[in-house]
């Protein structure tokens, strides 16, 4: 079933307005590398998401014990309030997915949807004295949350949204050192690609130091070799051509996202002129 989601191209119609009016709406560059968690070397989404889960599924223990009306309807206030933040960080990182990807992500935010507009009915039948059926569609919102949850799971652990998809090429290079030739054959100042044991690897040089990392960017394998590079010197930058990630090329760093996490680099060796690469 979840198969036929990723290729209901259906959707795509929704989902190609939607991410534009998200890219419309989060330009600034800051407040996008805030949502996408760049800063936290991590996603942001999954970790506000644990706020409202932990307060719905919390409300669901105290509604099943007598007495707990006051605890349960609090629990559930602040799952509410806590949700917008987890909205606003996981669209944005949403808008930069594939769009297999997009379409699970679209069905798991409508599920998410759903599932919050029961918790704001059950909200509004405890305030006006209706608790049982405030007790009734909070256990209706937290399965339909739970469905969307599996949608989540399968987005991340299936497809990979939000995984740092280069770190696993480190696997396919070489234990020892491997030579990749002159240092004086390398442009000075400007990255270039070498292909090493099957995996393609970005080189920098700046004088007689030269750096290495993985070419294919972590946040969605998009070719780094054909990037733009921003800045000179030891703070010269790569810019991803798909989905403007960047990253700093002396050591890796993410400077912008929707990349979370350093793109993997590799120790170099300069021996009589002649580079080596090796696993870090």
């Amino acid at each position: 079933m979840i198969s036929r989601l990723e290729k209901a191209s259906a959707l795509d119609a929704v989902s190609d307005r939607l991410q534009s009016a998200v890219q419309n709406v989060v330009k600034p560059q800051r407040l996008r590398d805030v949502l996408h968690g760049t800063w936290l070397g991590h996603p942001l989404h999954p970790v506000l998401v644990q706020v409202p889960v932990g307060a719905f599924m919390s409300a669901a223990v105290m509604d099943a014990l007598p007495g707990q009306r006051r605890a349960a309807t609090t629990l559930i206030a602040v799952g509410t309030a806590s949700t917008a933040p987890a909205i606003a960080a996981g669209l944005v990182d949403w808008s930069s997915l594939r769009p297999d990807q997009r379409r699970v992500g679209l069905v798991h935010a409508a599920a998410n949807s759903i599932a919050l507009g029961l918790y704001v009915g059950s909200l509004a039948a405890r305030f006006s004295g209706r608790h049982g059926w405030g007790r009734v569609l909070a256990y209706a919102g937290l399965s339909v949350a739970g469905s969307g949850a599996y949608l989540g799971g399968h987005l991340s652990y299936q497809q990979g949204a939000g995984v740092n998809v280069a770190s696993s090429e480190l696997f396919n290079l070489p234990d020892d050192w491997a030579e990749v030739g002159q240092v004086s054959a390398l442009p000075e100042g400007r990255p270039t690609v070498r292909t090493i044991g099957g995996v393609r690897v970005l080189l920098y040089r700046l004088g007689d130091e030269v750096t290495a990392m993985v070419e294919e960017c972590g946040h969605q394998r998009g070719p780094l070799g054909e990037g733009e590079v921003e800045g000179s010197g030891a703070d010269a930058c790569i810019v991803c051509p798909w989905h403007g990630s960047t990253f700093r090329l002396r050591d890796g760093a993410a400077m912008h996202g929707p990349a979370t996490g350093d793109q993997p680099t590799l120790r170099t060796r300069i021996r009589n002129g002649v580079l080596s690469v090796a696993t870090p």
